[in-house]
């Protein structure tokens, strides 16, 4: 037997049992593949495209869903829901969304027509505002917002496709009920909730990471309930104002009493509405009026203040901010801020003493309203 015919028998073992190997890995990665597909199958679809519109329901979305799905605004932080215009990039946004999350209350009204012109019928809404009590929206004429609790309860269903109407418009600029619901921290809760909810609906596979988020976050709004209650105790029954009706579940959820000028923010207000505020201001002996720093400095609560001899703070209702605003977190810090800032104004009230502002300045601040109209 020569060398060669040695070297060709001794090769053929190693050859065969290198094609064993390759036959073997095929076959297991084949088996990881197919169990891999199966447990994808089982579990559900991969995560959700989700699209928000309000800054709170932003902030909420993302704290639920972490790094779990991909949470788009359809708003710019820096852009409010009255001034959204929206455009080709939004319905293109929403055309490839899986889910859109809302606050509801008739709070996006621009909404309709945009999802219309999204064609997307697998489009699955949550509307974060299902099953919490409502206050109805009150004309500024109307008296104080805070005193209409009607512990409302609509039944809107989580994962509803497009189809569904998302105005409660009856008569009101916003729809029948206060939209604003996200500032009370109890309320925020229940949002935070609809929202865990809606989301494992549509991708059951992230339920655990979802449930955890959502504990972690709602925990931490359990403790800023709870240091705002101890921090506004000692005013209880007070009042306060605000230049847009935005303030009445946090009214409400602190017993103090909002009132406001102007139901929402690019409304102009009336002499009558003048009338109205500074007439609270000399009841309540009110040093201080809030006001949105979205307002900037041109505004009628500057006239006002001036007029009256009394301060101008600010109470950020969380609806714009910088890009910095998506982020959870940005909700706690507004909301301390504000009520610090209301606390301030509180403390520097002394007992009642009537203002008496000159007949001409209210009645040149008046004119000059008037005309503005």
């Amino acid at each position: 037997m020569t060398d060669q015919a040695n070297s060709i028998r001794s090769a053929r073992p190693v050859r065969s049992l290198v094609s064993l190997l390759a036959a073997l890995s095929v076959g297991i990665l084949g088996s990881l593949q197919m169990r891999q597909e199966e447990s994808q199958a089982q579990q559900g679809s991969s995560p959700p495209k989700v699209v928000t519109t309000i800054l709170p329901i932003t902030q909420f979305t993302r704290a639920v869903a972490g790094d779990r799905a991909e949470v788009t605004p359809l708003l710019p932080p820096q852009m409010g829901p009255h001034d959204f215009q929206a455009r080709p990039e939004e319905v293109r946004l929403l055309a490839q969304a899986d889910v859109l999350v809302i606050n509801g209350l008739g709070m996006e009204t621009f909404l309709e027509g945009l999802i219309a012109s999204a064609g997307n019928p697998q489009l699955q809404i949550v509307d974060s505002s299902e099953g919490i009590p409502t206050l109805r929206a009150e004309e500024p004429e109307h008296g104080h917002s805070h005193g209409h609790g009607h512990g409302h309860s609509h039944g809107h269903s989580h994962g509803h496709s497009h189809g569904h109407g998302h105005g409660h418009s009856h008569g009101h600029s916003h729809g029948e009920f206060n939209p604003h619901i996200w500032l009370d921290p109890r309320r925020a809760i229940q949002q935070v909730e609809n929202i865990r909810d809606g989301l494992i609906s549509v991708d059951p596979a992230g339920a655990e990471i979802y449930q955890a988020n959502a504990a972690a976050f709602i925990e931490k709004l359990k403790a800023l309930d709870e240091e705002i209650a101890a921090r506004l105790a000692p005013f209880a029954g007070r009042s306060f104002v605000v230049f847009h009706d935005f303030a009445p579940y946090f009214a409400e959820r602190y017993n103090l009493k909002a009132e406001f000028l102007v139901e929402i923010p690019e409304a102009s207000p009336s002499p009558k509405d003048v009338r109205r505020v500074m007439e609270t201001v000399r009841a309540s002996g009110l040093k201080t009026i809030l006001v949105e720093p979205q307002l900037g400095s041109n505004n009628p609560f500057e006239v006002l203040a001036r007029d009256l001899g009394i301060q101008v703070r600010v109470f950020d209702p969380i609806e714009t901010a910088g890009p910095e605003g998506i982020e959870p977190e940005y909700y706690l810090t507004i909301l301390r801020q504000n009520v610090e800032n209301l606390v301030s104004a509180f403390e520097k009230e002394t007992a009642f003493l009537p203002l008496q502002l000159p007949l001409l300045g209210q009645a040149a601040l008046e004119h000059l309203l008037a005309r503005g109209r």
